[in-house]
């Protein structure tokens, strides 16, 4: 039997409540979830964007907790970059977006509540052009700019909650195991899952229009849809029974590469080359993923001695295999090297810096990070590893002094504020201490003990009136 082809990513992520009332509920769950709006209740009324944002936060912590955030913040820089170029020109520029890295090698991309958007690692390596990326975001930010979850929500009335909860159930379990989810599917109502199944279709060949429209006007070449979605079905025969998650997520036929193709044939098509910052990202991804970096190396040695591993995305790929691989030395050349002829290239910065820490030359580590922050001043990509390395070599003080300036920030990243906890506490700070945990525990899904750090912050002595009123606020 063949599995219906519903997408999954982003109809998981907004029944996400329906999910929950489907698990045995636990303490730290209820805790979690009890402030969600309620869908699909008897007043008809369509889900507000506010409430979405509110739901799409909530689903972001449950995404971390389960472990599968990508916390990179050299790779979330760039996608956020690409993702800003994107949405900037969408038919909805006002709309807030946060876009992450899921770290699995399926190729996916999915956009939740709220414009949270999620892109596999895989498909950062499946992608041969950054075109094709930007055309996979363009779609999933289309999603949430047409306001498809927030018509999904009002059209899922139509459909009973027993209908809505068993689609979702054998979707649940179809992901993990095809079998028993296909039969679980065949269970369910044929009226209510071809409503749900025309919906999504709709959905889909909407987003691929309005996505491909927003590509032509970020000055994106709009071929990058077609091309991607053509690879993959012909490829897909080469993945036997599983596919490419995307095409269970995003079915492609004939006829939607057909009308992806007759739409972008009808702008200009672009000439602008993708840009280094790409490849270096799809080079760190690569390095990140290898089962066996040694083999990879020598597999690079042979190519540099033919001459064909010259580009610099690929000396670059080179440089940190060494690094993992424990040859600093010879990665320190490398990229001194990359350094010296692109000195403002970020990617080479940092990967110097971490080449030198990973030698214990932290000296000519922290040189980089102050001689970096000198161009790019305030720029958290520095200010993180400089007070890493700071405080890894007994200057938490120094450290302390770095980061006072982003301790009231707000970040969508729960490594910098388990680093702000790190340096307070080192530094005596104990109230810095527990409210940047609290944070840390919130990010990662975990109430409870969020609202506990924020309790023993609130009973220390040494707490101002100013940080007693924001955590009684909190609370």
């Amino acid at each position: 039997m063949m599995l219906i082809p519903v997408n999954i990513t982003w109809l998981s992520a907004l029944s996400l409540p329906l999910w929950l009332a489907l698990q045995p509920v636990t303490a730290p769950a209820q805790d979690q979830y009890m402030d969600l709006p309620s869908i699909g209740d008897s007043s008809g009324t369509v889900i507000s964007p506010g409430q979405e944002q509110q739901l799409g936060a909530a689903f972001m912590r449950q995404l971390r907790s389960s472990g599968v955030i990508f916390e990179d913040l050299e790779i979330t820089s760039y996608l956020e970059s690409l993702g800003q170029r994107l949405t900037v020109n969408s038919e909805n520029p006002e709309q807030r977006f946060t876009f992450f890295t899921v770290n699995e090698s399926s190729i996916n991309a999915f956009a939740g509540p709220g414009g949270y958007i999620g892109v596999h690692i895989g498909l950062f390596l499946a992608s041969e052009s950054e075109s094709e990326l930007a055309a996979v975001l363009a779609h999933e930010i289309a999603h949430v700019t047409q306001r498809h979850l927030a018509r999904a929500y009002e059209a899922s009335e139509r459909l009973s909650l027993p209908s809505m909860a068993a689609m979702l159930a054998a979707i649940l379990v179809a992901s993990q195991h095809s079998e028993a989810g296909q039969a679980a599917m065949a269970a369910v109502t044929a009226g209510g899952l071809q409503y749900q199944i025309n919906f999504t279709r709709a959905n889909e060949k909407e987003a691929d229009r309005v996505g491909i429209q927003t590509l032509a006007q970020a000055g994106f070449d709009t071929y990058g849809m077609p091309r991607f979605f053509e690879r993959l079905q012909k490829n897909s025969r080469l993945y036997g029974s599983r596919p490419p998650e995307f095409l269970s997520t995003h079915p492609v036929t004939t006829d939607r590469i057909a009308e992806a193709t007759s739409r972008a044939e009808r702008y200009a098509a672009s000439k602008q080359p993708d840009s280094l910052d790409f490849q270096l990202v799809r080079a760190k991804l690569r390095v990140n993923n290898y089962d066996n970096p040694n083999q990879v190396l020598d597999d690079f040695r042979r190519y540099l001695d033919k001459g064909q591993a010259s580009e610099p995305d690929k000396l670059y790929e080179y440089a940190l295999l060494l690094t993992r691989t424990g040859k600093t030395t010879d990665a320190q050349a490398v990229l001194a090297r990359l350094h010296g002829d692109d000195p403002d290239r970020v990617a080479y910065r940092l990967a110097l810096a971490d080449t030198y820490n990973s030698a214990g030359k932290h000296r000519q580590a922290l040189d980089i990070y102050r001689d970096s922050l000198q161009l790019y001043p305030g720029d958290i990509l520095f200010v993180a590893p400089y007070a890493r390395t700071l405080l890894d070599t007994g200057q938490a003080t120094a450290a302390a002094d770095i980061l006072k300036k982003f301790s009231d920030k707000e970040y969508n990243n729960s490594q910098i504020y388990k680093l702000l906890a790190q340096v307070a506490g080192a530094t005596g700070r104990d109230v810095q201490t527990h409210t940047a945990m609290s944070r840390y525990y919130h990010l990662n899904g975990y109430t409870r003990e969020a609202l506990e750090q924020l309790k023993l912050a609130a009973r220390l002595p040494e707490i101002s009136s100013y940080e007693s009123a924001r955590i009684q606020a909190s609370t």
